[in-house]
């Protein structure tokens, strides 16, 4: 075989502190004839000079001494070899503390190797790190009870951690396919069968790492890539609208049909656009390339484009997910995160915590909140519809994360879609309107009172549209006669103050959902209510129409986003008297205003 054609594999070797990850590395290095000339007798002499015990484990922090003074050599990526592939270790540190670290290590691994003290036995971290796997989909996975001669390789030892660990695994569905006693020391079940425990009839590491199977590539599997911008050109009369991103399973050719979900608008490939190189009729997985339409369509960055003569992702607003915790604070029902998963940022609540499993103790419990490294099986609900898979067909839109006051807080796995329609906002109307305690003043008492009913006027379009310029015309136009009005502009942080510590994302949600309330009071003590809001979507228009009922929807200018719900469309910048008339005319058409006082 041509060595550089050689197939390659990434494994990550985890487990607790001090369970014997750096000494299994130096071994398999050793072991397969994989260190370069000299460096183990090398390693064993310093030792000797310094009158210390060697330890396999110092063969690897020799290769990392190299590398950080820049002397190339391929075992410094801490390669070792088999007759049947090469493979590359994936460094991860193993205190609770570099939990993000290893998670953001071991994302590219194909297989693990899960280390437990023997003597030890089974500790957090152990339990962490297996939940870790989970997280990462990762399938190759086979747990080596290290140090056995710590315990006189005792069969009964073996077979007790693997009991209790089985136990453990199934709890977060991971199924490791091999247990294997081993002193990495001693080079027991290394790359050979160890005669210190005759009673074990299974394979050694390096044969269990060769029986594992490689995925199939990436650019096999259905195509998924996540829009990452919409680029649009304007000099030199190039009119290209391009759709970049990173294609993350998968292919794509020219004249293919595509969709974009969650919006499902579809369209064709007209050209793959690559910066800088050759032209492309196609793009693969891995690849990052823009794609020019054969129509014209207006999406936003975070939808995924695949194609729709193949298995589709799921689209939702609600998903059950395990979830693995490492914010500060815990992970708590009702509170607003934002979600990452792919390229998607929304707003996210926990509707449900199922179970909290602590690692611990390897116990599930009923909490109502998730503590710092315990993990938890929740219900999320999304602010608007998302796209995704599920963790076990494609790991790159099964997986999320959660962040938390600008930090990455928690990280999960999508188990499956959630077929309710009871959304939290729902549920918050419902509470709202039957906690409610009105006066014996009804809205009927009330509009013949003021002469006109009440009414919310979203008056929306992008910026320098002259959208507020007319909102403040119609408040003027209908306080001078005599209706009790009032203009209040999303950006007016007097009633709409967000706390610093919030992005933008979650910071819009908030305004938009204290703006509903608002609303919905105002309107409820019978006044109308004008509001200009800037590049509003048809999700974001329906959350403040379901807030209040009572709402007029005025689009100024082209807005591709809205689909529904536009009660009036103005040309950009129209003349405001203009505007302010036509507006005028709805709310009469619609008996807000009688035409009788509008003198």
């Amino acid at each position: 075989m041509d060595i550089n054609n050689r197939e390659q594999m990434n494994v990550v070797i985890v487990g607790h502190v001090d369970h014997g990850k750096s000494t299994l590395v130096g071994r398999l290095l050793a072991d397969t004839g994989s260190l370069p000339d000299g460096k183990l007798e090398a390693v064993k002499a310093q030792c000797a000079r310094n009158a210390k015990p060697f330890e396999y484990a110092f063969l690897l922090d020799a290769l990392k001494d190299e590398q950080s003074q820049g002397i190339t050599i391929d075992t410094a990526r801490s390669f070792f070899k088999s007759a049947k592939r090469d493979y590359i270790i994936i460094d991860a540190p193993g205190h609770i503390e570099f939990l993000k670290n290893m998670i953001s290590g071991a994302a590219r691994a194909e297989a693990a190797l899960l280390l437990i003290d023997a003597h030890e036995g089974i500790r957090e971290n152990s339990k962490r790190h297996g939940y870790v796997m989970r997280f990462l989909g990762i399938k190759n996975v086979a747990v080596c009870v290290n140090k056995m001669d710590l315990v006189n390789y005792d069969q009964k030892v073996f077979e007790q951690i693997k009991a209790d660990y089985t136990k453990f695994l199934d709890e977060i569905d991971l199924k490791p396919q091999f247990f294997i006693p081993i002193a990495a020391f001693h080079g027991d079940n290394i790359i050979s069968a160890s005669p210190n425990m005759p009673w074990y009839k299974g394979q050694n590491i390096l044969g269990v790492l060769d029986s594992f199977e490689k995925a199939p590539a990436k650019d096999l599997q259905v195509f998924r890539m996540p829009v990452q911008d919409i680029y649009k050109f304007t000099e030199e009369g190039d009119d290209r609208r391009i759709v970049a991103g990173r294609v993350e399973t998968g292919t794509i050719k020219v004249g293919e049909e595509i969709i974009f979900l969650p919006s499902g608008k579809k369209n064709r490939i007209k050209t793959v656009e690559y910066f800088n190189g050759a032209k492309r009729t196609e793009a693969f997985a891995g690849l990052s390339a823009g794609f020019t339409m054969e129509t014209e369509i207006y999406i936003r960055p975070g939808e995924i484009m695949v194609k729709p003569s193949q298995k589709l992702p799921q689209v939702s607003m609600k998903f059950k997910a395990n979830v693995f915790w490492m914010g500060k604070q815990p992970l708590v029902k009702n509170k607003t995160y934002k979600l990452k998963i792919a390229t998607q940022q929304v707003p996210v609540v926990v509707s449900e915590i199922v179970q909290v499993l602590n690692a611990a103790e390897l116990a599930a419990s009923n909490k109502p909140h998730v503590d710092r490294h315990e993990v938890g099986e929740v219900i999320f609900e999304t602010m608007k519809p998302i796209a995704f898979d599920m963790v076990g067909d494609i790991a790159e839109t099964g997986r999320f994360v959660i962040v938390d006051n600008y930090e990455i807080a928690g990280g999960g796995i999508i188990l499956s879609s959630v077929l309710d329609n009871e959304s939290s906002l729902s549920t918050h109307i419902k509470k709202r309107e039957y906690g409610w305690e009105r006066s014996h003043i009804t809205p009927d008492n009330r509009a013949q009172k003021y002469q006109h009913k009440s009414a919310f006027i979203v008056i929306t379009g992008k910026i320098d549209t002259g959208k507020q310029r007319i909102a403040k015309a119609l408040e003027e136009e209908l306080f001078n006669l005599g209706k009790n009005v009032y203009f209040l502009g999303i950006s007016n942080r007097l009633l709409l103050e967000t706390h610093d510590s919030k992005d933008k994302t979650l910071a819009k949600y908030d305004a938009l959902i204290q703006l509903g309330e608002l609303a919905h009071l105002m309107t409820d003590a019978g006044l109308i209510l004008i509001t200009s809001v800037t590049d509003i979507d048809q999700y974001e228009l329906d959350m403040l129409k379901k807030l209040n009922h009572e709402t007029f929807v005025i689009n100024v200018g082209e807005n591709h986003f809205l689909e529904s719900g536009i009660d009036l469309n103005l040309v950009e910048n129209e003349e405001s008297t203009a505007a302010v008339s036509k507006i005028v005319a709805l709310l009469i058409k619609a008996v807000v205003l009688d035409p009788e006082y509008m003198i």
